[in-house]
């Protein structure tokens, strides 16, 4: 199954975001390496192993933990909001902020909040959504999706920045990065002032304590939690896990595969309002439990480990698919091997039926999850469920029906590679017709790459030759 061809393509025609995407997903899986090479981290393998347990024993026993959950934020004097669907959830933010007379919001970081549209609803009811990530407050002036789980506007030069703010802020052109940076904390710091509520994400829920985890490298999720009156965070129920000594394994395994960080600069342990005798942090405090497809997911024993994903996005760093299409060719704010596995199972295999099929299936997705997700597993059984192409079909008949028939298979496989192996330069860059039709089977694989013209013998030869010497000594 073929993806949409234009978008895919322009990605491809555009050497700046090629480099920028490159390089940048580059720098992020070269520092991971360093930081869990066996020098750096030597019990790194025994931390994922162990991550990847507590995750699933969650998983695995969710609803007793949600409930523990839910008693620890109450005794803290929190609330808890159990959303269905992602307009439960808008809308419980929305109603709250009208009751409250909130009209500036300010949001850190929150991929669960891009699931909802919450930005699109809240500004729709005249409120002042503002994000504060600083990638992500680049993106809302642009009006753009996450481009990356970790780091949203991995894509764009400080040239585009600079044409950005220049235009949405009315700043004089500037490329210098500090500058840059120093513009938007003016702005930020302005609006952390003035709001009423403040939404952040979850990088864990603690059942044991009723404590949300904020993970950041900027100091803009302390502020949204603490300096407003109100604090709403927003997490998937998935992003639970039992006990706060369970927290150190993940904060080991976390940085250090989204960036190559040892620890992100704030760690940030909140549970509950403000206390008696406290000098600052939220008069109220809500954690709004969001399902929307999570407990159809949880209920496939099969790709329930999908759920254990912690938003590190090593697999985009790793993944050649990602690292040459970028995040917004993905259908949803998902992009990378996790997109391709999580998207269809929210949202329907049906919907984008040739996202699974998006993958190499080389595994490099699996080698660096730090919570031992099987990814091409997971594709796999995904794309055994979909809809298969005609197209597919034919081609896969055919090749089932050679492979079942030694004496055609072989036949087939000699005259092909005397056909295909006639390349006056040693790579196969082109194939006779009609195979090199504008309709031809190999036409669109070979429009992108090149690939080494087949070797003098099959590995078939090869084969009874060596048998044939094993017996003669």
């Amino acid at each position: 199954m073929s993806a949409p061809d234009p978008a895919i393509r322009t990605t491809l025609a555009d050497a700046n975001l090629q480099l920028a995407i490159y390089t940048n997903t580059g720098r992020f899986k070269d520092n991971r390496s360093k930081a869990v090479s066996p020098e750096t981290l030597p019990e790194y393998q025994d931390l994922r192993t162990r991550a990847a347990e507590i995750k699933q024993h969650t998983l695995d026993f969710l609803d007793v933990y949600l409930l523990q959950l839910e008693a620890a934020v109450n005794a803290n004097g929190g609330k808890v909001i159990w959303a269905q669907t992602g307009e439960e959830a808008a809308d419980f933010v929305l109603q709250l902020a009208k009751e409250k007379g909130a009209n500036v919001i300010v949001k850190s970081k929150s991929m669960t909040s891009e699931e909802i549209h919450l930005n699109e609803r809240l500004i729709h009811h005249e409120l002042d959504a503002v994000e504060t990530d600083l990638g992500e407050y680049i993106l809302q002036l642009a009006g753009q999706r996450p481009y990356h789980i970790v780091a949203p506007a991995i894509h764009m030069t400080r040239h585009d920045v600079a044409d950005i703010f220049e235009e949405k802020l009315g700043v004089a052109h500037d490329t210098v990065i500090e500058n840059q940076a120093m513009t938007a904390r003016r702005v930020l710091r302005e609006k952390f002032l003035q709001a009423g509520i403040g939404i952040t994400g979850a990088n864990f829920l603690l059942a044991d304590s009723g404590a949300v985890v904020i993970v950041e490298n900027e100091g803009n999720a302390r502020l949204s939690h603490s300096a407003p009156k109100i604090h709403i965070a927003i997490a998937g129920i998935e992003k639970l896990i039992p006990r706060m000594r369970d927290l150190a394994v993940f904060l080991d395994l976390l940085g250090r595969s989204a960036s190559g960080q040892p620890l992100t600069s704030y760690t940030s342990i909140v549970s509950g309002p403000r206390r008696a005798g406290e000098l600052d942090g939220p008069e109220e405090f809500y954690i709004v439990l969001l399902d929307a497809g999570r407990t159809k997911l949880l209920a496939d024993v099969e790709k329930r480990e999908s759920l254990r994903c912690i938003r590190c996005a090593a697999c985009l760093n790793t993944c050649p698919v990602y690292r040459k299409i970028g995040g917004h060719n993905y259908p949803w704010v998902y992009s990378g091997p996790i997109g391709k596995v999580i998207t269809p199972q929210f949202k329907g295999n049906e919907k984008d039926p040739w996202l699974p099929f998006a993958s190499s299936l080389c595994g490099a997705c699996a080698e660096v999850c730090p919570v031992k997700i099987d990814l091409p597993g997971i594709l796999l059984k995904l794309r055994h469920e979909a809809k298969p192409d005609p197209k597919d079909t034919r081609v896969f008949g055919l090749w089932s029906w050679l492979m079942r028939r030694p004496a055609m298979y072989s036949l087939a496989a000699k005259i092909g590679l005397s056909w295909l192996g006639r390349q006056p330069n040693g790579w196969l860059n082109k194939v006779p017709w009609p195979a090199n039709s504008p309709s031809g089977p190999l036409t669109a694989w070979l429009s992108e790459r090149d690939f080494p013209a087949p070797p003098p013998k099959p590995f078939r030869e090869l084969w009874v030759e060596r048998k044939v010497k094993e017996r003669k000594k």
